[in-house]
């Protein structure tokens, strides 16, 4: 089965599915298009799938024109339809890993997925799971399920682990670019998944197991956020200490060694760093240690809203107003700058706060035109709205919770009559920083 499996990727007649069409799945789609392979895209969501047959793209850095052209040359091809599974040679996964309430992994969209390939499994097929979870999912949860279709892992059908590695806004790096890690349950799950991946990304890097591969991710984004909370946690005191940490900082990165930059914000988001070291903290508990640095990073990350909204709360007292009916603007709904993606974001933490002080809550966000609906949040129907003078001179705060590089932050500055700045968006403004504060 190997064989024609590996022929069918060398010649690139191996069809490949992708399961999941979000801003990992798309990405992906595209690096394999690139690489001369013809794609399925599954999605549960019938809505989604819709737009892209219609030529439409809900992922801003994934044009409309593109979707087209694929579809047009047969490149691509989306569909809910999850019978369809067994046309494709390849299948990589791309579906969320959230935690449930008490920040348990949820693996629910693995698992039903994993059901969906079973019932249409067939010899040949080699599945790569590519969602974040916790070291072991893939051998002991997925495993057992596909093993369930009388099938031999192996001999039959191939199983691996793949990170993924995306990241949304940055011009430097799309899917093709960044290399990836490939662990393998056996050899010749390793050997075929290797193989795949290296016509479509720049490099791919072998590791001795699906567990390295799935603890690379976690040990990825458990180092961002404990050195994010560092800074943040720096960013609080040296506020005390009259010290401007964006300075501090960039004095510290002209070390030329044994220093990486990290900067403070509002709270984290993304699906990948609130997130992926609780899965670690989690498996941690399991075999009775505990993951202190992981507890406390988290707690200082999470505490960052609140922190901000004492901020603006400050802020507001100097100009003599209570934050209860205080005209605010949160400008930013993105989890990070330059992207359209909300999830997870701390602004969302920062409005449900705002609304609760009695504020009266408009936002803006030139990627984000309104307000999409949030599993955890709910600050109501909200259009974004156009900074103009007027607008911005009616307002008694502006919160600066995303610095999106299109935004003119000096005619921000100019025109509003106070600014709380999370990101230090304003850095370069010169005129009026009597009116900004830094939280």
């Amino acid at each position: 089965m190997s064989g024609s499996l590996q022929q069918a990727i060398d010649d690139k007649s191996a069809k490949i599915g992708i399961i999941g069409l979000g801003y990992v799945g798309l990405p992906l789609v595209r690096a394999f298009v690139g690489a001369g392979f013809r794609t399925l895209g599954y999605d549960v969501d019938q809505a989604k799938v819709d737009m892209l047959l219609a030529g439409k793209s809900y992922i801003e850095h994934i044009s409309p024109e593109w979707i087209t052209q694929c579809m047009q040359q047969d490149q691509f091809e989306p569909t809910a339809d999850m019978t369809r599974l067994s046309e494709a040679d390849v299948l990589l996964i791309c579906v969320p890993t959230p935690l449930s309430e008490s920040r348990d992994p949820d693996l629910g969209y693995i698992e039903d997925t994993t059901r969906h390939i079973v019932k249409t499994l067939r010899p040949g097929q080699l599945i790569v799971l590519e969602s974040t979870t916790y070291p072991g999912t893939t051998r002991d949860v997925m495993l057992p399920i596909l093993e369930t279709s009388g099938l031999t892992v192996g001999k039959d059908f191939f199983l691996a682990y793949s990170p993924e590695r995306e990241d949304p806004g940055n011009p430097d790096f799309s899917a093709e670019g960044i290399p990836k890690v490939v662990g393998g349950i056996d050899p010749e799950s390793q050997r075929l998944a290797e193989s795949v991946y290296r016509q479509a990304v720049v490099r791919v890097i072998p590791v001795s197991s699906c567990e390295v591969a799935e603890a690379c991710k976690i040990l990825e984004n458990t180092y961002r956020s404990i050195n994010i909370a560092m800074v943040n946690e720096l960013k609080m005191l040296f506020d005390r200490l009259g010290i401007d940490v964006w300075e501090v900082i960039d004095a510290a990165k002209t070390k030329p060694f044994g220093f990486h930059a990290f900067y403070p914000g509002p709270g984290l988001g993304g699906h990948c760093i609130p997130i992926d070291p609780f899965y670690l903290s989690w498996i941690a508990r399991k075999h009775g240690m505990p993951t202190r640095f992981i507890e406390l990073a988290g707690e200082i990350n999470t505490s960052m809203p609140q922190y901000v909204i004492h901020r603006v709360m400050d802020a507001l007292n100097d100009h003599r107003k209570p934050i209860s009916g205080s005209r605010i603007c949160v400008l930013g709904v993105a989890y990070k700058k330059d992207v359209d993606d909300p999830r997870e974001s701390p602004s969302f933490v920062l409005m449900e706060l705002l609304q609760a002080a009695g504020a009266e809550l408009s936002y803006h966000d030139p990627h984000i035109p309104r307000l999409p609906k949030m599993r955890h949040h709910n600050v109501g129907e909200m259009a974004s709205s156009e900074l103009t003078a007027e607008f911005l001179a009616g307002l008694d705060c502006v919160l600066i919770a995303t610095d999106h590089s299109s935004v003119d932050y000096a005619f921000v500055v100019e025109h509003a009559p106070l600014i709380v700045d999370t990101r230090n968006a304003t850095a370069s403004v010169a005129t009026g920083r009597e009116k900004i504060r830094k939280a």
